[in-house]
């Protein structure tokens, strides 16, 4: 079994994870890095952290997280936990670096005021759409793979030279590309938060009660 397999929604796959790696799975660990790097990231950048600054609070978060692991007992809470402990160290090195005051940064990553919460809450959906595509990404067929890596890395590219480097009729590119995309919308994982961020009745949903 691979870290991407095994699982149909993206909760899952974290739980999985996160009970392979506390066994000494290095591919699991591999795989709770690569999806959760882009929020350790972004908050970093976030606080306008350099590189190498940002190099240092990452290498310290995973090396908190690798002693803690054993002791995460709910793994939908491993996201908030990557975030305050970003936080935490994000202020250790502005402290370090004299830069609390110029950063306007929240240091005490326990006590985040509202407006803080909403960032953080913000850099939580980000990252968990990110790795929500990225699973979704490899479980698509090859041809898939290829036409929607080269719109990415193509956008404005006809879809004549499309078609001509990937070895497909023209007219096929833009069919393809909507049965691709559909795919990629349908996997468990990015469906599960297109319907969470659709109003509720779009859903299907009632709305609560008003109070």
């Amino acid at each position: 079994m691979t870290a991407e397999t095994g699982t149909m929604g993206g909760e899952l796959l974290v739980t999985d994870l996160v009970t392979r790696a506390r066994g000494g799975d290095k591919q699991a660990w591999d795989a709770l890095v690569e999806r959760y790097a882009p929020l350790v990231w972004s908050i970093c950048r976030r606080h306008r952290l350099g590189s190498a600054e940002a190099s240092d609070v990452g290498q310290t978060v995973w090396l908190r997280l690798l002693d803690e692991l054993a002791t995460v007992r709910d793994q939908a809470t491993l996201p908030g936990w990557l975030a305050t402990a970003t936080l935490g160290e994000c202020g250790r090195v502005l402290r370090a670096v004299g830069r609390q005051q110029a950063a306007g940064v929240m240091l005490d990553a326990g006590e985040i005021p509202g407006e803080r919460t909403g960032i953080l809450q913000h850099e939580l959906r980000m990252a968990e759409r990110n790795a929500a595509l990225r699973e979704a990404f490899t479980h698509l067929p090859p041809g898939c793979r290829q036409l929607i890596a080269m719109l990415i890395e193509y956008p404005s590219v006809p879809d004549a030279e499309i078609g001509a480097r990937l070895g497909i009729p023209a007219v096929s590119v833009a069919p393809d590309r909507a049965r691709c995309l559909d795919r990629l919308r349908r996997y468990p994982a990015v469906a599960a938060l297109i319907n969470a961020d659709r109003p509720a009745a779009l859903t299907g949903r009632a709305p609560p009660p008003s109070p």
